[in-house]
């Protein structure tokens, strides 16, 4: 259960309803199994059966059949996890969703004058999809496609800070807590105070903790099916707190438009 100031956790027992056709009710049951295990990473037959409300035997089914077509995999122990196949599929969503973000990056990037970027969740890590560089010829620059951990950077704790306490600590779980910096958060309960005041003030910031000298801002785009944010990164000496009175606002606002425009996208 979801603590005090935290989003409520998805729930997926009884999401079927029964005036829907068997057809029907089978691949949304099997839709249901892909979000189990995005969310929560590796897990047995027994927990998917619990959590979809269906018996375990026509749940294994349904496994067996995502299994064939490459959508989920069996591990050694027995337990099942996302197949490889979504890859491509994720790919094809992230190409869609740069072109519709690019606009408020470079608004970002002009305004602030910093380095904006999108990056999501996939999995236990983030990965960056789109970035619109700085004016500057002193820029941070994080290629797309760069996978980097949660915990160690301003849009990681932004999701995290977006998501069920149960969750975030699945992720943080499954990628470990490793430092890159004297900077780096590597404890779980100082991340959760870190998430905390994320979660009062709206925003997050990675001040050095996965690369010194680089500060960056970052909010959570609300209300998307997705997880996802977005960032302004830059120099310590650049990155001020009178440029945060300017950034923050600006990301908010981005993060709301985009959020409008995805949700329009999507109907």
């Amino acid at each position: 259960m979801a603590g005090p100031g935290q989003p409520a956790a998805r729930t997926y027992a009884g999401a079927v309803e029964n005036k829907t056709s068997g057809s029907v009710q089978s691949v949304e049951r099997a839709f249901h199994l892909l979000e189990l295990l995005a969310d929560n990473g590796d897990s047995t037959l027994t927990e998917l059966s619990a959590a979809i409300d269906v018996p375990a035997p026509t749940t294994h089914r349904f496994l067996k059949t995502l299994v064939s077509l490459g959508y989920v995999r069996q591990l050694p122990n027995r337990q099942y996890g996302l197949g490889l196949k979504l890859t491509r599929l994720a790919g094809r969503v992230d190409s869609q969703l740069a072109p519709i973000v690019a606009p408020h990056l470079d608004t970002l990037a002009r305004e602030i004058g910093e380095s904006a970027n999108l990056a999501v969740l996939e999995g236990h890590m983030v990965v960056y999809i789109a970035q619109s560089p700085s004016r500057h010829a002193m820029r941070m620059f994080t290629e797309v496609g760069h996978r980097a951990y949660t915990h160690l950077t301003g849009v990681g704790k932004a999701i995290l800070a977006d998501l069920p306490d149960e969750q975030m600590a699945r992720i943080v779980g499954r990628a470990g807590m490793p430092a890159a910096t004297d900077r780096s958060i590597t404890d779980l309960t100082k991340l959760r105070k870190e998430l905390g005041r994320i979660r009062r003030n709206g925003y997050a910031t990675d001040n050095g903790e996965q690369e010194p000298g680089v500060i960056c801002y970052a909010v959570a785009i609300p209300d998307v099916p997705i997880s996802m944010a977005i960032s302004v990164s830059g120099p310590t000496f650049r990155m001020t707190q009178e440029l945060a009175k300017e950034a923050v606002p600006l990301l908010i606002t981005e993060a709301r438009a985009i959020s409008d425009e995805l949700l329009g996208v999507l109907g």
